[in-house]
């Protein structure tokens, strides 16, 4: 058992780090401030899903969006001491994340050809409890790629995990806070109409090839 000092509480207690769902994002930074491997090795299992899910939106192809996402770790790393509210990491890990994909990205857009088309990464497209059974339906994930690249992002960003509350996506997008709903629900409603094109074509090749 350890005890870990949180920051601003004037008081330590007892952190047992075989749980590590039990320990606070506080505690984490904490301990993580201190040296303790465990705690910030739990600060990247906690976040890395969050992290990567913003870059990816980026197009990136997918060796350049690890180089970004290990910038954003190590961002945190050097403002450890300066998150003045530890609960808000998520978001401000989304913020990084994606100030950092812009930056590579208007890099890349200078040296590389505008012919050379960026990869797009294998999507990780977790909309709604009713529309995806898996991230890896393979027909959700090509009707997702049909979509623009402003509706990708923001499903991605309103169905990151941890979850972002609307204020920070709406800053991370450049949108109204007002806008972040009913464009979610349009850009639902675009999926649901893809997913029926994608899946309507897989059966007439079915019935195409049992025809042959």
């Amino acid at each position: 058992m350890t005890t870990a000092a949180v920051r601003g509480s004037g008081v330590s207690r007892p952190v047992t780090w075989s749980d590590m769902t039990k320990v606070t994002t506080t505690e984490l930074l904490a301990a993580a401030r201190d040296g303790n491997r465990k705690a910030w090795d739990s600060l990247v299992d906690r976040y890395a899903r969050l992290v990567w899910s913003v870059i990816r939106g980026f197009r990136l192809d997918e060796a350049t969006a690890g180089d970004v996402s290990q910038t954003v770790w190590l961002r945190l790393v050097e403002n450890l001491d300066r998150i003045r509210d530890p609960e808000k990491l998520a978001s401000w890990l989304a913020t990084t994340a994606r100030n950092e994909a812009i930056r590579t990205k208007r890099i890349y857009e200078r040296t590389v050809p505008t012919a050379v088309e960026f990869q797009i990464v294998d999507s990780d497209p977790a909309v709604d409890h009713g529309l995806l059974a898996t991230e890896r339906d393979a027909d959700v994930a090509a009707a997702f790629a049909t979509l623009d690249v402003e509706s990708q992002q923001l499903l991605r960003a309103v169905t990151a995990d941890p979850p972002l509350d609307y204020e920070t996506i709406a800053d991370m997008l450049g949108r109204p806070i007002g806008s972040i709903g009913p464009t979610r629900a349009r850009c639902l409603e675009k999926l649901r109409r893809a997913l029926d094109t994608v899946q309507r074509g897989v059966g007439e090749a079915d019935r195409g090839r049992e025809n042959t």
